[in-house]
């Protein structure tokens, strides 16, 4: 099986990466991660590629004299390791419109909320501060506007009367760590189309469930 190239990009912790790392681990999955590239050297995702002998590039902003030279790196860097799909992980770079157009329906995020919801940062406390009873995230498609693009995946989460943004937080996370692999085995199969501005999935079975929060006590 010809499994699709996946460049992964990432600033932190990683713990994106190593839900694909694991997604990727497995014989029938279908895709590989190529290369990760970090901008920044003290990055904790590093040791997960590095764990599981994944070539690793660190392209830091600073080095470079501008973003066009920064950018122009990471392209060259992508296209030597053959990479198919980027995957941003926790990248925490906006990227010009020029490099997002240049890998178009090429680059994929994932956003902890359900998007058009809570763009931006601070996302869960924003939720909990206004109310909101459900959030969760979103796997898209990138676009040069921050945090549009066609959406391809998302999950639902609750939210809870005591929780916190670092609560919140840990139970999205949870929804991101099957969200991306998904996403990813879904683009690799071919069963995702762009049309007008949205995606199409072949094959896929409808959501029969409905999330409600607060649950409905029986009497």
């Amino acid at each position: 099986m010809k499994k699709l190239n996946l460049g992964v990009m990432i600033s932190g912790r990683g713990s994106n990466l190593q839900a694909i790392i694991q997604a990727c681990s497995m014989d029938d999955f279908p895709a590989n991660i190529a290369l990760v590239i970090s901008n920044n050297n003290n990055a904790e995702g590093i040791n997960h590629a590095s764990d599981s002998q994944i070539p690793v590039n660190i392209i830091e902003e600073e080095s470079y004299p501008d973003r066009v030279a920064f950018e122009k790196k990471i392209t060259e860097a992508l296209n030597f390791a053959e990479v198919e799909l980027v995957c941003l992980a926790g990248f925490m770079k906006i990227l010009s419109k020029n490099f997002i157009n240049e890998w178009y329906d090429k680059i994929i995020n994932i956003h902890p909320s359900l998007l058009p919801s809570f763009k931006g940062l601070d996302t869960h406390s924003r939720a909990i501060s206004e109310g909101a009873k459900i959030t969760g995230c979103s796997v898209h498609y990138v676009r040069p506007a921050v945090d549009e693009g066609p959406i391809i995946v998302q999950g639902a989460v609750p939210i809870f009367p005591e929780d916190t943004p670092d609560t919140l937080s840990k139970r999205v996370l949870e929804a991101e760590h099957k969200c991306y692999p998904l996403a990813i085995k879904l683009i690799a199969q071919g069963r995702v189309k762009v049309i007008s501005g949205r995606t199409i999935i072949d094959g896929h079975d409808q959501f029969s469930e409905t999330l409600i929060n607060p649950k409905i006590l029986k009497n």
